[in-house]
């Protein structure tokens, strides 16, 4: 089999994780201080995909080129393809055309994360010389997702959101394709939703009678497409983390697993993991809870935050109660006065959500 090559989507509008998508790529949100992205390149990497195509959009393409570079801190050859609009995956196969040539490849949706990687699952592909290989995992509300029905491993059928399911196996953003897929993908017309599906493109490959097989995810999947899936993936990713005190710690408490990045400062505070604090981050008389992560350069000043994502240059000072449950974006300022009348002053972007209680 020849080599195979990388194609990571990372071209998304990420419309359910705004407003923080407004200004931001929602594939460079970090998980536990490091972009969903680059778990997604890292995985590649380790699985011995090193020459890979990243699909960008016009909007956020140059944020993408700028944190991920040419490749070479991943160990990995990057090569950019803009999509002109956000058209299906198999749209996107196709926009990749050139780069794929007639290489097998593994796409890869950038907003996706998995715990083992894609490893064993390549080198069964390259074993076995697959015309498609796809990902499984068992879902409750298999309706929502693309559902796969299996004789064995054998893959019979695929269906998009079913309102009657056949099995409760959805797809994960994970794929593994031969050539092949490029000729299925140009003999589609567009969807009810207007966008050529690459389910639709497997189920050409399936009903030729090509060999198109299923493997079961071992670990935990997470789709990151909105806040409840960011915070669960930070949970996740958190839970494997071991301990690392590299910044200044004074008169505090750090229990647990705790990453402390070199350069921030800890003073008079408890920080209780599975956290991570990023560099030059100032955590003063306050308490971070488990399942948190401070970004680059934050500051928490008198406050308490807790199974919460906090992005670089952030601030959250002289709070009377706990943030839970929390994503605030770059810049974001968050501050209590002591003066009276006691009153709320806000600066709040397209789309945002407060709760106070």
């Amino acid at each position: 089999m020849d080599e195979i090559k990388g194609l990571i989507l990372s071209g998304g509008s990420g419309t359910r994780l705004r407003p923080i998508t407004h200004t931001y790529a929602k594939q460079l949100v970090p998980v536990a201080n490091k972009p969903v992205l680059f778990y997604g390149i890292e995985a590649l990497v380790e699985a011995g995909v090193t020459d890979i195509g990243i699909i960008i959009a016009p909007h956020t393409g140059d944020e993408v080129r700028e944190a991920v570079g040419d490749g070479s801190a991943f160990g990995a050859k990057i090569t950019y393809i803009e999509q002109d609009k956000p058209a299906g995956l198999a749209h996107a196969v196709l926009t990749a055309e050139e780069f794929l040539g007639d290489s097998p490849f593994v796409m890869y949706l950038g907003d996706n994360l998995l715990r083992d990687g894609v490893p064993g699952l390549v080198e069964r592909f390259r074993e076995e010389t697959l015309d498609a290989m796809i990902l499984l995992t068992r879902v409750d509300d298999p309706s929502s997702f693309g559902v796969a029905e299996l004789e064995g491993e054998k893959v019979v059928r695929l269906v998009e959101k079913p309102k009657d399911p056949p099995s409760d196996m959805a797809l994960v953003g994970v794929y593994l394709f031969s050539p092949l897929i490029l000729d299925a993908a140009r003999r589609l017309e567009p969807s009810d939703r207007g966008e050529l599906e690459i389910t639709e493109a497997i189920q050409v490959l399936i009903d030729e009678g090509r060999d198109v097989r299923s493997e079961v995810v071992a670990g935990w999947w997470k789709d990151t497409g909105q806040l409840s899936d960011m915070l669960e993936a930070n949970r996740l990713v958190l839970d494997d983390i071991g301990s690392r005190l590299d910044g200044e710690i004074d008169d505090s408490r750090v229990e647990g697993r705790v990453i402390i990045e070199a350069g921030a400062r800890v003073r008079n505070s408890l920080v209780r993991g599975p956290a991570v604090i990023g560099r030059d981050a100032v955590v003063e008389d306050a308490y971070i809870g488990p399942y948190t992560s401070i970004g680059d350069g934050v500051k928490v000043l008198n406050s308490e935050i807790e199974h919460s994502i906090l992005l670089a240059g952030s601030s959250v000072e002289n709070l009377g109660a706990r943030i839970e449950a929390s994503l605030l974006g770059r810049e974001v300022k968050v501050t209590r006065s002591d003066s009276l009348p006691r009153t709320m002053r806000l600066l709040v972007g397209d789309r945002a959500e407060i709760e106070i209680v």
